[in-house]
């Protein structure tokens, strides 16, 4: 049995138990969706396509988000001096397919669910992951790119600190990215070297 879902502007075949990776969705790793726009649903030989949906849905569980590959962007202009350079990452949420219809996906292996709360706590390794933070908040609109807004979106996952900033792993970075939707900002800005300036010259 399988079924052909659009979803952000996109179709995708998609039969229980399978994993794919999609635009990215306001959902907590670990919640189950609804994924309505259905097409097309095939079991063996029942075909029934819909004008354009069908009045079904398709259940997924949200895996988790992520980051795709980088995309280099180059743009020159003939004559002109001008030569750009850009890099964009796309977010996604990978998503496991568990209904079709009225039909389950058989349970998942002790593995998987070992992998699912592992994902669930993802949010909480920021904070463990990076150097905790100062009794006081530092000001981190020292940084260039980050203002006022940006603070309190830090803040509110923990980061108050240079110190936390200049200690990002890619990990964190992108997990922050993803969090708060930055789009690369934070490589773009250099936010980790602007840190460990800062802190060299407050010890001085």
């Amino acid at each position: 049995m399988y079924a052909v879902i659009d979803t952000g502007g996109k179709q995708h075949r998609v039969a229980l138990g399978d994993r794919l990776k999609v635009e990215s969705l306001k959902a907590e790793p670990g919640a189950k969706i609804n994924l309505e726009n259905v097409l097309m649903v095939a079991d063996e030989g029942d075909i029934k396509v819909g004008t354009p949906h069908l009045d079904t849905a398709v259940e997924a569980t949200v895996i988790g988000h992520g980051r795709g590959e980088k995309v280099r962007i180059f743009k020159m202009r003939r004559r002109k001096g001008s030569r750009q350079h850009a890099g964009h990452r796309q977010n996604y949420t990978e998503l496991e397919i568990t209904r079709i219809g009225g039909a389950k996906a058989k349970p998942t292996t002790p593995k998987t669910e070992k992998t699912e709360q592992a994902l669930e706590s993802e949010s909480e390794q920021l904070k463990s992951a990076a150097p905790e933070a100062t009794t006081a908040a530092d000001d981190l609109t020292q940084i260039n790119g980050v203002g006022p807004v940006i603070v309190d979106k830090l803040k509110s996952i923990g980061i108050t600190s240079l110190e936390q900033i200049a200690g990002f792993t890619e990990e964190d970075i992108d997990r922050v990215n993803g969090d708060l939707n930055f789009k690369g900002r934070i490589e773009r800005d250099d936010w980790v070297e602007q840190a460990k300036k800062l802190l060299k010259e407050g010890k001085k």
